[in-house]
């Protein structure tokens, strides 16, 4: 790569200085990691891609962790004719924190988390917990018909929280199909948006297939299916997973993220 030297400080820089990857010796190998999550194949197990490109499974993780922060602003930025908004959910993952064996260490000094690892519920005769809970984070996805998608987790399913997140994609001139929570019927009564409510017992509205919030669950179907393989990332790196399912799912081309990045 062309270098590039200051004729004032006299230091040396090139077109990778100032970006995320500027640490990073061998961009060759790291187009084949980008390839490898962006590609139509299910993406390969850190391992086995360390093995095959002769690499630490550290630097492979590392490399993952820059393409997903490179990532954040994978998704679209209208919407437009009929859009449809729904939540799916993900179960909450401290895994890889060290809150647990502090407190057993410590106690003194850490108090114990505020729930059982999961693999204990039923060790310890505690029944797991069903249905929404607060272990469980929402992630609110908006599909219309000419294929523009976003997903974004949200802290929670307040009104605020939901017209907070509509509002920079939802124009007013669109048609907002959803359920029947609330924070969609006041955002779209409070800027008059066309809301239709599909309800749980109809796959449409007066016999019509035009209405429908099929598509957002095909979605969701297919981000569980994405991250099922992961065991449950940690929910601190989710919104990276986030962004990189819906990059796959728009088809973006591996060399423009590359790029972009």
């Amino acid at each position: 790569m062309q270098r590039y030297r200051c004729s004032d400080c006299l230091k040396t820089y090139s077109g990778r200085t100032t970006s995320i990857i500027r640490y990073i010796h061998r961009p060759d190998l790291f187009l084949e990691v980008l390839r490898d999550m962006m590609g139509d194949a299910p993406p390969s197990p850190v391992r086995r891609l360390a093995n095959d490109l002769d690499l630490n499974k550290y630097t492979i993780w590392r490399w993952r962790m820059i393409i997903l922060d490179g990532l954040s602003g994978s998704s679209s930025k209208a919407f437009a004719g009929i859009v449809e908004a729904d939540e799916t959910f993900q179960r909450e993952s401290r895994k890889g924190s060290r809150e647990w064996g502090n407190h057993l260490r410590d106690p003194a000094h850490h108090s114990a988390p505020p729930r059982l690892r999961w693999y204990e519920y039923g060790r310890k005769g505690v029944p797991m917990m069903r249905g929404l809970s607060r272990w469980q984070l929402p992630i609110l996805t908006l599909v219309d018909r000419i294929g523009a998608r976003r997903a974004e987790r949200i802290p929670n399913r307040t009104d605020k929280t939901i017209e907070a997140a509509l509002a920079p994609f939802v124009a007013p001139d669109v048609v907002l199909c959803s359920d029947g929570l609330s924070g969609y019927k006041n955002f779209t009564a409070s800027r008059q948006i066309t809301h239709v409510e599909i309800k749980p017992i109809k796959a449409s509205i007066g016999g019509s297939s035009a209405y429908h919030i099929q598509n957002a669950n095909s979605l969701h179907q297919l981000y569980k299916t994405f991250i099922r393989p992961f065991r449950g990332p940690a929910s601190k790196y989710l919104d990276g997973y986030i962004f990189w399912f819906i990059a796959r799912s728009l088809k973006r081309d591996p060399v423009e993220v590359f790029r972009a990045i």
